[in-house]
């Protein structure tokens, strides 16, 4: 498999997957803004929606949007954990975490980069951001990981994008069970090893 990612993209998200699942894959780097990976593909002919994450497939099939991606990989190992099983009540509460973070914090914290919006509107989108963590805060005062079936992809997903606050001047530790969840994740080897090498 190859994961087409930016460093510290929400693309990071699968790549802390594949290495706690201890899948084989290939990383291809992509410049967000040329649309060129670092071997000189244009990465609007692998995905032509233009971000990341892309993950393509042994069989030449790419797959696109981040909790599509978290999930096919969970299932390639499920012996892990990381996802409850499709057709379960608890699958289904998994992908109710994974559209919450998708459309509430990734797409909050993602507007946040657009240089265009004034600082009012910043303001505006911080407001109704901070409500979201609440919601998250409460459920991880409460237990160590979103599922009570402990740590997965949600986790995986939520810590990458949380990751992102610091360059808006938003301190987690207004919230300290966010800030809590955000320590114990980065602890983990795998996510280690992927901030390593996407460091490098």
């Amino acid at each position: 498999m190859k994961l087409y990612y930016a460093p510290q993209a929400c693309s990071m998200a699968p790549h802390i997957v594949l290495r706690e699942l201890d899948l084989p894959f290939e990383r291809v780097r992509v410049d967000n803004r040329t649309k060129r990976t670092a071997d000189g593909e244009d990465f609007l002919a692998i995905n032509p929606k233009g971000y990341v994450a892309a993950l393509q497939l042994d069989n030449g099939e790419v797959l696109t949007e981040g909790p599509a991606i978290l999930q096919f990989l969970a299932d390639l190992r499920p012996e892990a954990g990381l996802a409850p099983a499709n057709g379960t009540f608890e699958r289904v509460r998994l992908q109710e975490w994974l559209n919450f973070i998708s459309t509430e914090i990734h797409g909050g914290l993602g507007a946040l980069f657009n240089a265009q919006f004034p600082e009012e509107v910043k303001a505006l989108i911080k407001e109704k951001l901070f409500k979201r963590f609440a919601v998250l805060s409460e459920t991880l005062a409460r237990r160590d990981y979103l599922m009570a079936g402990g740590f997965g992809i949600a986790d995986v997903y939520l810590f990458t994008v949380l990751r992102w606050t610091a360059g808006f001047a938003i301190d987690l530790n207004r919230w300290p069970a966010l800030a809590g969840f955000q320590a114990r994740i980065d602890q983990r080897p795998a996510v280690k090893a992927a901030l390593a090498a996407e460091l490098a």
